[in-house]
């Protein structure tokens, strides 16, 4: 297993967690299992957004001595009150399903503002009251750091502007990334995705990414196999169906991604998400289903690396992650973004334009070019 530091939280995350989704109503025997081998491969973080008491008890039940050892994803609003997995923005009901998770899991390291995908939603959430809430759970420490959780772009970048957000749980994956910002992604996934929508990668979606880089908002992702439809060759929207490797190393490679939270609900499940470390570069590569929509991607960087190695041993993608982030401020670059550019080995400057990388590079990228404005932006000679 490997970690990252989760935003400007300062938490060291697994890169695969384990959304708990999935072991909710089934044998307690099968949640201690599944998360056991959790655990035993290095797993830290779990998002439980699920408001049932038992999962939670079996939950924390199943963690034993650990609770203080791993990072607890919960939500705000999330309730069962009609037996079923429900939202409600009523405060007094919030808090009575919040309290309970309280009382279990004794804090919580993220409080997440659950499911905000509509504008109604969330003046809901940023209303004096609901926000005054969620605040107060931070200052009394119940709940180390606050997050939001949404399945559209427009209205994540919305919250992140706010100054509030340190975390954001985002359903990141291929096919979200590339329908139109007005489609909902999540319908889709289960009505069926059209891959006539899917037209390169949707710009709203690619500036809530470099934004997230830009303000060390961490991203803890959701939903990146689709609900198991990529993998499925009667139901995968592309070519051919994905491998699990291809669809965590895609989220993996988006800016500021700590964690991607997979749905296992079997110790086998878990064993084979782990097969990520085990398997090749090649076995990861997630840039052959870009084939069919290639001109769509035709000038835009991926960070799929295929353009390495380089001669100078400039880390390419590293570099454009940085310079599509600097695009954002050209002119006020972030002191922190500065500074970590700064600290690379090989900078944009150090190009010699010897053209081997554009040679190599599928989606036609101009990366002379880039390396040379990623030079002149960061003034680094």
């Amino acid at each position: 297993m490997k970690y990252r530091i989760l935003g400007k939280t300062d938490i060291k995350v697994s890169e695969i967690g384990l959304g708990c989704e999935h072991i909710d109503r089934k044998p307690y025997e099968q949640v201690k299992e599944t998360i056991d081998e959790a655990l035993e491969n290095g797993v830290n973080i779990f998002d439980v957004f699920m408001p049932g008491e038992v999962i939670r008890e079996d939950i924390i039940k199943a963690l034993g001595n650990k609770r203080n050892d791993v990072v607890i994803q919960g939500a705000v609003g999330s309730t069962d009150v009609r037996q079923q997995y429900d939202i409600s923005r009523d405060l007094p009901v919030v808090k009575k399903y919040f309290d309970d998770m309280l009382r279990i899991f004794g804090y919580v390291d993220i409080a997440m503002m659950f499911n905000v995908d509509s504008d109604k939603d969330y003046q809901a959430v940023f209303s004096d009251d609901y926000l005054g809430y969620v605040e107060s759970l931070k200052q009394k420490g119940d709940v180390r750091h606050i997050g939001f959780s949404t399945h559209h772009p427009s209205i994540a970048i919305k919250a992140i502007e706010t100054g509030i957000i340190e975390v954001l749980f985002f359903s990141l994956n291929p096919a979200f990334d590339m329908l139109p910002p007005d489609e909902n992604a999540v319908e889709l996934m289960f009505d069926g995705f059209d891959p006539a929508l899917m037209h390169g990668i949707d710009p709203v979606r690619a500036e809530l990414y470099r934004l997230c880089q830009q303000k060390n908002i961490g991203i803890t992702v959701m939903k990146a196999l689709g609900g198991g439809k990529f993998i499925s060759p009667e139901l995968t929207p592309f070519s051919e169906p994905l491998t699990i490797p291809q669809c965590i190393h895609y989220a993996l490679t988006r800016p500021a991604v700590a964690s991607t939270l997979l749905g296992c609900q079997t110790a086998a499940e878990v064993k084979e998400a782990m097969k990520y470390y085990d398997v090749s570069d090649g076995e990861r590569d997630y840039t052959p289903f870009l084939g069919a929509v290639r001109s769509d991607y035709r000038g835009q960087c991926v960070y799929c690396s295929h353009c390495q190695p380089c001669p100078v041993n400039i880390d390419i993608a590293v570099i454009m992650k940085h310079l599509d982030i600097a695009r954002l401020t050209p002119d006020a670059v972030p002191l922190s973004l500065q500074s970590d550019y700064s600290s690379l080995s090989a900078s944009g400057s150090d190009c010699t334009s010897c053209g081997a990388c554009e040679e190599r590079c599928p989606f036609g990228v101009s990366i002379m070019e880039n390396m040379k404005e990623a030079g002149s932006i960061f003034r680094k000679k």
